[in-house]
């Protein structure tokens, strides 16, 4: 399956929005805060009006603001979208929840890693155990009282301790997340509310994008 291997800042930019995709170093030198100060500047010397956007275009632009926030591709995307369809309750609200339960972003949001791309490289390389076992698939939802944790040498390598700090002094583990410091331990005690996804996006204009 093909992946996007370029530049992480080049998504921010092409949809206009910042999505903290390299973690802590998005706060410093951002390329979306810099377009976004010059059309400022340029707007303010009167240098032109912003571009109208199509109702099309606007739908598409949630899209891949959750899609490339969550750092899936198309494909995967889609799937997601087709199980959260079949969900009894509100499909935009089911989306973001599956979305939010990935193993490879809760073991972001738990602080073993500073961005997603970090947790998925530990995902993939088999350092996370999910409920004892090792579990190597970064898309893998997890469910209501699975537990996460990490294998002990790497709990002791320099990235890793700077998440867990970062994670702490940024207080960023969402309540639906339970957390052992003593055994580094996380466990998903409940299914994540719709204002706790890390995805800031239109999940309603989403489902109209797939609707039409």
């Amino acid at each position: 399956m093909s992946r996007y291997t370029g530049p992480s800042c080049k998504k921010c930019t092409k949809v206009n929005q910042k999505m903290f995709l390299k973690g802590t170093k998005c706060h410093t030198n951002c390329q979306v805060d810099k377009a976004q100060r010059a059309e400022k500047e340029k707007r303010f010397g009167g240098g032109g009006r912003p571009n109208k956007q199509s109702d099309y275009a606007k739908h598409l632009r949630e899209k891949q603001i959750a899609r490339l926030t969550a750092q899936v591709t198309e494909t995967q995307f889609k799937r997601f979208f087709a199980k959260a369809s079949k969900d009894k309750g509100q499909t935009g609200a089911a989306l973001f929840r599956f979305l939010e339960v990935r193993l490879d972003n809760l073991v972001r949001r738990v602080g073993f890693a500073v961005s997603l791309k970090a947790a998925r490289q530990l995902v993939n390389h088999g350092h996370i155990l999910v409920n004892g076992r090792v579990l190597s698939i970064p898309s893998a939802m997890l469910k209501p009282g699975d537990e996460i944790t990490i294998n002990p040498k790497t709990a002791e390598t320099v990235l890793v301790k700077q998440g867990l700090e970062h994670a702490e002094k940024a207080s960023q583990r969402p309540s639906f997340l339970a957390w052992d410091a003593g055994s580094k331990k996380g466990k998903l005690v409940r299914w994540p509310d719709r204002a706790e996804s890390s995805i800031s996006a239109d999940e309603q204009l989403i489902v109209e994008f797939y609707s039409k």
